[in-house]
C-alpha cells in the first residue's frame, strides 16, 4: 500500500467530534476512492464512498478537497461517516452497547468506482460513546428503569432527564454523549423494558416524577432543578413533567407534540387524554413507506382541547428544535402552538429552530439520517422525512444548541466551545 491515511484525532475520539481525514502519498492529480464501513453489534453493514483527486502536492484533505461524486458531492469532512448507508435497506444504525465503540474502516483505492483498482491505503478509527472518565451507572430504584452517566470529576454536575420516542426500551447512545460534555444524564425507559408496560397503554406522571426525585437526591446531580430532553412521543412527555412536576427548569424538545398523544395520561386525579388520530389518514408513499403525518387530529380544534398540555404551568424556558421534512409529526405547527399558549398567558416565547431539509429523526451530529425505519412496535416501514446533506448541518447546530441551553439555564454559562464541521 503506497498511500498513508491521516486521521486527527489519530486512533479514537467520541462519536460526536468531528475527525480531519487525509490521504498522503498519491500522486499529483490521482483520482481515488475513499470508502467507509462499519459494523453494528448485530453485523449489519454500513457503507459509504466518495471519488476524490489528489492536490498537485499528492496530498487529499476531506477538509479542502471536494467530493467529485459517490454517496455525496462537494466539500464534506465528515461525509463519510453521515452518508454512511445499510447495505440491508431499511437497516439503521443505531448503537446499542454504549460501552463499545463503533470501529470505521477507512480505504484508499486507486481509481474511481465502479474502476477503482488496487488498496492504496487503510485506517481503522474507533469511536466511542463514553468518552474518557465518562461513568455508567445502571438505575434500578424504585419502579425507575434507567442509566445514569456522569462526567469525569467530582461534581455536582447540572443533571438532564432524556427521553426517546414510541419505539421503546433504553436508549442510551445520546445520554452517553451528552455526559462526555459536562452532565449528568439520565437515560429513562418507560415502556417495554425490563417489567415497564409492554405497550403505550395508560401512562402515570408518578413514574417520571420518580425519577425527578432520584436525580434531584442524587449526590452528583447540581440541584435544585433538572432539564428534559425529550424526542417525538418522550418530548410531550417532558411537556407534561415540566408543566405538572417540581423540580424542571429548562425543557428541550425534538419534533414533538403540543398534545398529549398515543395513550390517556394520568397524574393523581388529573387525566389528560390522547389526541385523536385516525389510522385512515395514513399514506403511502411511491416507495410502499408508511406517512403518518396526517394521522392526529388538529389540536386546536374544540373536541382535542383537552388534549393540549398546559406548558403555560412550566418554571422553566423551552427550546423547540424543529424539522421541517417531517414527515411523522407537523411539528412546526405544534411548536408555533406551544408559543401562541405561552404568550396568550403572559409568558416568555419559547426559543424555536426551524431546519430546512431535515426530517423526524435529528441525532446527534454525524450518525446517517434516518428518513425510513421500520418501527419497532409496528413491525412497518414508516417514512420520517429528511435530506442528507441538510440533516448532517442540522444535527451539528441541533447539538451545539441543546448544550448551549442547558449550560445557560442549568449552570449558568451562556455559550460553550462550538464544533467544527
Amino acid at each position: 500500500m503506497a498511500a498513508r491515511v491521516i486521521l486527527r484525532p489519530a486512533d479514537r475520539c467520541r462519536w460526536d467530534e468531528p475527525v480531519r481525514i487525509a490521504v498522503r502519498g498519491l500522486a499529483p492529480g490521482q483520482p481515488v476512492t475513499l470508502r467507509a464501513s462499519l459494523r453494528d453489534e448485530k453485523g449489519a453493514l454500513f457503507r459509504a464512498h466518495a471519488r476524490y483527486q489528489a492536490d498537485a502536492d499528492g496530498l487529499l484533505d476531506l477538509e479542502r478537497a471536494p467530493a467529485l461524486g459517490g454517496s455525496f458531492v462537494g466539500v464534506e469532512p465528515m461525509g463519510l461517516l453521515w452518508a454512511l448507508e445499510p447495505e440491508k435497506p431499511l437497516d439503521r444504525l443505531v448503537k446499542r452497547d454504549v460501552q463499545t465503540p463503533f470501529a470505521v474502516e477507512l480505504e484508499v483505492l486507486d481509481g474511481h468506482e465502479p474502476d477503482a483498482g488496487r488498496l492504496l491505503g487503510r485506517a481503522v478509527h474507533e469511536r466511542e460513546f463514553l468518552g474518557p472518565g465518562v461513568r455508567r451507572e445502571p438505575v434500578r430504584a424504585g419502579r425507575v428503569r434507567a442509566t445514569l452517566f456522569l462526567p469525569p470529576g467530582a461534581g455536582p454536575f447540572p443533571g438532564i432527564i432524556d427521553l426517546f420516542g414510541s419505539g421503546g426500551g433504553l436508549c442510551e447512545y445520546r445520554a452517553s454523549l451528552l455526559a462526555g460534555h459536562g452532565f449528568a444524564v439520565l437515560a429513562l425507559a418507560y415502556f417495554r423494558f425490563e417489567g415497564l408496560p409492554d405497550f403505550l397503554d395508560d401512562m402515570h406522571l408518578e413514574y417520571f416524577e420518580e425519577a425527578v426525585d432520584f436525580m434531584l437526591q442524587h449526590p452528583k446531580v447540581k440541584g435544585p432543578n433538572v432539564g428534559l430532553l425529550g424526542f417525538s412521543k418522550g418530548g410531550d412527555l417532558c411537556l407534561s413533567m415540566a408543566s405538572f412536576l417540581k423540580g424542571i427548569t429548562a425543557t428541550v424538545l425534538i419534533n414533538s407534540c403540543v398534545s398529549n398523544t398515543v395513550a390517556p395520561l394520568h397524574y393523581k386525579d388529573m387525566l389528560i387524554p390522547s389526541l385523536g388520530s385516525d389510522p385512515g389518514r395514513c399514506t403511502i408513499n411511491e416507495s410502499g413507506f408508511l406517512r403518518f403525518v396526517d394521522v392526529w387530529d388538529n389540536p386546536l380544534e374544540e373536541p382535542n382541547h383537552l388534549s393540549i398540555i398546559p406548558l403555560e404551568r412550566a418554571q422553566g424556558p423551552f427550546l423547540f428544535l424543529v424539522g421541517m421534512d417531517d414527515h411523522s409529526w407537523k411539528s412546526g405547527f405544534y411548536a408555533q402552538i406551544a408559543s401562541e399558549r405561552l404568550q396568550a398567558h403572559g409568558k416568555d416565547r419559547p426559543q424555536i429552530i426551524y431546519y430546512s431539509g431535515t426530517g423526524h429523526c435529528i441525532e446527534p451530529p454525524y450518525f446517517p439520517p434516518c428518513r425510513v425505519s421500520v418501527h419497532t412496535v409496528l413491525g412497518q416501514a414508516v417514512l420520517h422525512g429528511g435530506e442528507p446533506q441538510a440533516q448532517s448541518r442540522a444535527q451539528v447546530d441541533a447539538w451545539q444548541q441543546i448544550q448551549t441551553f442547558f449550560q445557560k439555564h442549568l449552570n449558568g454559562k451562556k455559550s460553550v466551545p462550538s464544533s467544527k464541521i
